[in-house]
Order: structure tokens, then C-alpha cells, then sequence
């Protein structure tokens, strides 16, 4: 199976977004990207968070989306049914991403140092699901919730 991960970022995250790009591609990664293709002050988030989560959830591939905060990508990928878009500020954030919530997106801040970002990809890409019940029990309430029928 391709290692396939889909990137987006705003002017925020634009920047940091080009160097993860060539990260994950020195990683052997193809790295899909879902905009800004070009640095462009007045886009919004939003755009790119749509692009990334539809691409994850139609492909079953990995997703990293880049902003100001990183929690506008994070708050706007969720509202897409199917994404689990976890935010990550450090390596612990990142493979608790994966490990408890087998997120399928990762969200993090544009400011963010170019090591410490490569870290947190690193992290959650090579992070497992643990499948322990308690965390299957919590995505499957998460699918619930997206049907609007957690009881």
C-alpha cells in the first residue's frame, strides 16, 4: 500500500506546511496537496481543512493540516463526517493522537520550530492504535455522535 498523506495549510501555516512537504517526502511519503498552493495572506482555514478531510475520508490516507493555532483546521476537519483530527503541539500529543483516538488527521500551529513539527509527524505516523475496548468503544461513540444518536 502507498504511504500517502494529504496536506493543507493557510498563510498561517503555509511556510511550515512547504517544509513538512519535503519531510514527509525524504520519509518516502507522497504527499498530496490540498492548498494553499501558493502564500496568499487573505485565505481561509476553512477551505483547506475541507479539501484535506474529504481526501482523508474518501482515500482512508493520512491527512496533516497547518494553521495559525492549528485548532481552526482541527475544529473545522471535524465537521466532516469520518475525520478524527487531532491536535498536536509536542511528540506526547501527537502519538496519544494515534494511540487513543486513531486519528486520521493532525493539526498543529504554523509557528511551530521546523524540528519540533517533524517530530510530531514522525511521532504519529509511526504510532499504532492501541485497540484497547475502551478506545474502540469511544470512536464508535464518536460515529454515533456524527449520526446524531449518542444515547
Amino acid at each position: 500500500m502507498a504511504k500517502i498523506v494529504y496536506i493543507g495549510a493557510d498563510h498561517a501555516g503555509f511556510k511550515l506546511k512547504e517544509k513538512i512537504k519535503s519531510y514527509l517526502k525524504k520519509l518516502g511519503y507522497t504527499v498530496l496537496d490540498q492548498g494553499n498552493l501558493v502564500y496568499q495572506k487573505d485565505d481561509d482555514f476553512t477551505d483547506f481543512a475541507y479539501k484535506v478531510s474529504k481526501a482523508v475520508v474518501k482515500s482512508k490516507n493520512k491527512g496533516i493540516l497547518i494553521c495559525g493555532t492549528g485548532q481552526g483546521m482541527c475544529v473545522a476537519a471535524n465537521k466532516v463526517k469520518g475525520t478524527r483530527a487531532y491536535y498536536a503541539y509536542d511528540k506526547n500529543t501527537a502519538e496519544h493522537a494515534k494511540k487513543h483516538g486513531d486519528a486520521n488527521i493532525i493539526c498543529f500551529p504554523g509557528y511551530l520550530k521546523e524540528k519540533v513539527a517533524q517530530n510530531i509527524v514522525k511521532t504519529w505516523l509511526n504510532s499504532k492504535f492501541s485497540k484497547k475496548k475502551k478506545y474502540i468503544r469511544r470512536i464508535k461513540k464518536l460515529k454515533k455522535i456524527e449520526k446524531g444518536n449518542l444515547k
